[in-house]
């Protein structure tokens, strides 16, 4: 165990060469802390864009990256010759999500503490963001919702402040915005959509059956904006 902590508080960084049991440490570690960072990608993920491959992608980046810093070294020659290796390879993957692509700065920035040696760095960097990550998941920081619904229908006539589409609206919903009205002409229904903000999505039934008894009131189709369609 001594010979452990040992390990773990030396910093060769500034001269002299990997021996065989700090290189298994390094590479032990940057699989661990790789797995820690999957694992918090894996529970705060929303949407449809999951992959799997992408989510073992990012234990595979932290342990590679900790086995480059191990043969780099302090050899500015080799660091050079894999810059140059690396630059042939084309990687043609569209990441799409940015948060995707700062979770791969995590693993690459990890596997880099792992390998160069500085354990405390990578292990204290890791438990500080994925506490960091997990807090934004779980407060819905960032979330901006001014609207949840989109709501269309043909209706005859105009709607006023007093009509009944417009009592029906805010008895179901904080707020709502007119966005389009088109009058098709020739005496016809004209069509009307409307944004909303609906207090409890779960009485949306309701709020249709309601929009259903109003005389005139066809083709009333409603479509809620939920989070899992955020590609």
């Amino acid at each position: 165990m001594d010979e452990l902590w040992h390990l773990m508080d030396e910093t060769p960084m500034g001269g002299g060469v990997f021996g065989a049991e700090s290189v298994l440490l390094s590479l032990i570690l940057a699989f661990v802390l790789g797995q820690v960072i999957a694992w918090v990608y894996y529970i705060t993920h929303s949407g449809l864009s999951y992959s799997r491959s992408y989510v073992q992608a990012l234990i595979l980046i932290t342990v590679v990256i900790s086995m480059v810093m191990t043969v780099i070294g302090n050899n500015i020659i080799t660091a050079v010759g894999l810059m140059g290796a690396l630059a042939i390879v084309r990687f043609r993957n569209i990441i799409k999500d940015t948060r995707d692509i700062a979770f791969i700065f995590c693993s690459l920035v990890v596997g880099m503490a792992a390998g160069s040696h500085r354990y405390a760095t990578a292990i204290m960097g890791t438990i500080i963001l994925c506490v960091i990550i997990l807090y934004l998941f779980f407060s819905d920081f960032g979330a901006h919702e001014p609207h949840n619904g989109f709501l269309r229908f043909s209706l005859r006539g105009p709607i006023g402040p007093d009509h009944p589409v417009a009592r029906v609206l805010r008895q179901f919903c904080g707020n709502f915005t007119l966005i389009s009205m088109q009058d098709t002409g020739f005496g016809g229904p004209a069509e009307y959509a409307y944004q909303l903000m609906i207090r409890n999505t779960a009485r949306n039934e309701e709020l249709i059956s309601e929009l259903e008894k109003i005389e005139g009131m066809e083709n009333i189709n409603l479509t809620m904006q939920e989070r899992l369609l955020e590609v």
